[in-house]
């Protein structure tokens, strides 16, 4: 031991794989590193005969390890790039979600650019905040939200925002109000397009010190902004999912915007959930937290039942001055077979005459559909039975690559289908997961040979479109050309779900098509994602135009589209999940694998006594994406459920028994995930 180090040991954690070296190690500080070799720094170390990265945790003056200890080999960087804050956080998401620090870290501090990292700070100047923000005035209990956060007291609300509101240029208030009073603010969005809207807005109202973090803007700009907070030269950080982990100074808000985004969802280890860790980081830190949207999740209302946080809305009144006229005309056949246009686009007469009125006063129609392409999926004519594939039971689908033929081979089409599929289809359907070609289809439920589709495209219901209005403009935004604006005027806007555009003064008419195909899903989140999705677009419609959404207008989430009333469908979701056991009211654990590492991990696993075991069943398709190189067959997904208040207990466990399978050398494909947003 060197006696001219006075903290002669640097507490390490490297960055390693394996569950079970999850831990710290000391190493010997040589003199030449004693003023490098800060808490927080990267390093490089020899651990098992190899050199592997890691940060220094803390400087000790002695160890408690009876054995010779190794010398750090290099300090990587002077740069404290792991904060005293964000290492507590990167502890509480791994404890959180039953995964390593390693993984979190990797999250949460990006690759270093040598470069950048060595030129100096630019000095940076708040413009002048104004005082007060009327524009939030509309919502009740908002001034004394705004004053709160000013203040540094930590107020916590989930903000329901009216229909037309400039939802950037709000959040963008909100963190200049933060700023104005001395503290940094952390904005999440869900994507670029997002994004670049509220940090234009942040820019206007505190200049240079708002930066934007996103993957797509390659390493050297994403790290010298990430430097930036870091340095306290960024007081305001809008990003997407990983930018929760940003390193602001003296941190004094953390809002997130539409948090039922599935993009919120990391999908790497230890698949973490954007708007769990804000929650954290704001309980740790004592931040202003705020979840905003047009609709409300679930989670977002069960945050406010149990008095975590409070409701920022508007009066009624108020709602009903801006809200446009919603309606459901319905999606039945008769009304259908009455209009052949109508039948090829799958839109009642209705719809087409209110949008031809809108079109003729010049205003914009907004027409959204489920999914891009001509004819995504198809199912029986006769019975509506999804058509599956023979040989791996997957869906099937036609090629996108044009509109059917007449006169070729393959599963023919009614003649009320004529519109849709063309008739004769030239093109025999495929199965989207096996890729075999299913060239004599049959239906098992009826033994018809008939197809339909069960979802009409983008590109197809443009082309019926456009023959319905001669002469006007269609535009389409979807796939890899996302409009984020279109000009006023007369014209069809045709948008897939979340690619709609922005139009000056807002569209005149939004059609919503194929309700029953987003609310038909087998999925948890089916209605409330529908709901968040519709209101989306119905938004972006001026108060008094009109909504019109093709689906079923009894279904409870109907109704509260046209009520406007996300907070009561998000307490009637709630209430159901609540009376089935279903996240959030209890805590999940979905452990992914085969049979043999499944119960491998299990034998292992010291579970609560109150933990229920649920399956195996068969791993939904969408989630098999880390284990493609098994046969479909070969994965399964037990869940384990648990009351919340032990929900710490159960990923106690799983993180033990993680390590224990890991220090058993054992390799098979296993992975566990903490309430997946893919439950089923």
């Amino acid at each position: 031991m060197t006696a001219s180090v006075e903290r002669p040991i640097a507490r390490v954690l490297p960055l390693l794989e394996p569950a079970h070296l999850d831990r710290d190690f000391d190493y010997v500080v040589p003199p030449e590193m004693d003023e490098a070799a800060q808490p927080g720094v990267r390093v490089r170390v020899r651990f098992s005969g190899r050199l592997v990265d890691g940060f220094v945790l803390e400087r000790l003056e002695k160890t408690e390890h009876t054995g010779k200890l190794v010398r750090l080999e290099r300090v990587v960087s002077g740069e404290r790039v792991l904060t005293p804050e964000i290492l507590r956080l990167v502890e509480a998401v791994a404890a959180r979600y039953a995964g390593t620090r390693a993984d979190v870290l990797r999250l949460a501090i990006p690759p270093r650019h040598a470069k950048t990292e060595a030129e100096e700070p630019k000095p940076v100047e708040v413009q002048e905040i104004p005082e007060v923000f009327p524009a939030w005035d509309r919502y009740l209990h908002a001034g004394s939200f705004l004053g709160a956060v000013r203040e540094g007291k930590g107020p916590r609300a989930a903000w329901q925002a009216l229909p037309g509101e400039n939802w950037a240029r709000r959040l963008a208030e909100l963190a200049a109000v933060t700023v104005a009073g001395g503290r940094s603010a952390v904005v999440l969005v869900p994507d670029q397009r997002d994004l670049e809207r509220v940090i234009a807005e942040c820019t206007a109202l505190v200049g240079d010190s708002a930066v934007g973090l996103a993957a797509g803007l390659g390493p050297t700009a994403r790290y010298r902004r990430w430097l930036a907070a870091l340095r306290g030269t960024a007081r305001v950080v809008v990003g997407t999912r990983s930018t929760v982990f940003a390193p602001a100074r003296d941190l004094g808000l953390i809002a997130i915007w539409d948090d039922g985004d599935d993009t919120y969802a990391e999908p790497r280890a230890p698949y973490s959930h954007a708007r769990e860790v804000a929650m954290l980081r704001a309980h740790e830190t004592g931040a202003a937290f705020m979840a905003g949207g047009f609709a409300r999740t679930a989670e977002a209302q069960a945050i406010v039942e149990s008095g975590w946080a409070h409701d920022l809305l508007a009066d009624r009144a108020v709602l009903r001055q801006v809200t446009p006229r919603i309606s459901a005309p319905g999606d039945s056949e008769a009304a259908m077979e009455r209009d052949p246009i109508a039948r090829a686009v799958r839109i009642p007469g209705k719809a087409f005459l209110t949008a031809r009125k809108a079109l003729a006063e010049g205003a914009p129609v907004l027409v959204q559909v489920p999914r891009r392409g001509y004819i995504p999926a198809l199912s029986c004519a006769k019975c509506r039975t999804p058509a599956r594939c023979r040989h791996c039971n997957g869906p099937l689908a036609l090629p996108d690559s044009g509109s059917a033929a007449q006169g070729g081979p393959g599963p023919r089409t009614t003649s009320r289908d004529r519109g849709i599929a063309g008739g004769e289809t030239a093109h025999s359907p495929s199965c989207r997961w096996c890729g075999i070609t299913e060239a004599a289809f049959r239906c098992g439920s009826c033994g018809s040979r008939a197809l339909r589709a069960v979802v009409i495209g983008a590109v197809r219901t443009a082309e019926e479109l456009g023959r319905a209005f001669p002469g006007v403009p269609i535009r389409g935004s979807g796939g890899k050309s996302v409009l984020s604006e279109v000009p006023e005027g007369p014209q069809v806007v045709v948008s897939t779900i979340g690619a709609e555009p922005t139009v000056p003064g807002g569209y005149g008419v939004a059609l919503l098509l194929d309700g029953w195909a987003l609310l038909g899903r087998a999925d948890l989140r089916a209605a409330e994602d529908t709901l968040r999705r519709w209101m989306s677009a119905a938004a972006l419609v001026r108060p008094h135009g009109q909504v019109l959404v093709m689906a079923e207008p009894s279904l409870p989430t109907v109704q509260a589209l046209v009520r406007w009333d996300p907070v009561g469908h998000a307490r009637f979701e709630l209430d159901g999940r609540t009376e089935v056991r279903f996240p959030p009211s209890v805590r999940f654990a979905a452990i992914d694998g085969t049979t043999d590492t499944i119960a491998e991990l299990l034998g292992e696993a010291k579970l609560p006594g109150d933990t229920e075991v649920l399956g195996p069943v068969p791993l939904p398709f969408g989630a098999r994406k880390p284990f493609s190189g098994d046969t479909p067959a070969d994965v399964e997904r037990m869940i384990l459920r648990i009351d919340r208040a032990h929900g710490s207990a159960l990923s106690r466990a799983l993180i033990a028994a993680q390590a224990v399978r890991s220090s058993h050398r054992s390799d098979g494909p296993l992975r566990v995930q903490i309430d997946p947003i893919d439950i089923g």
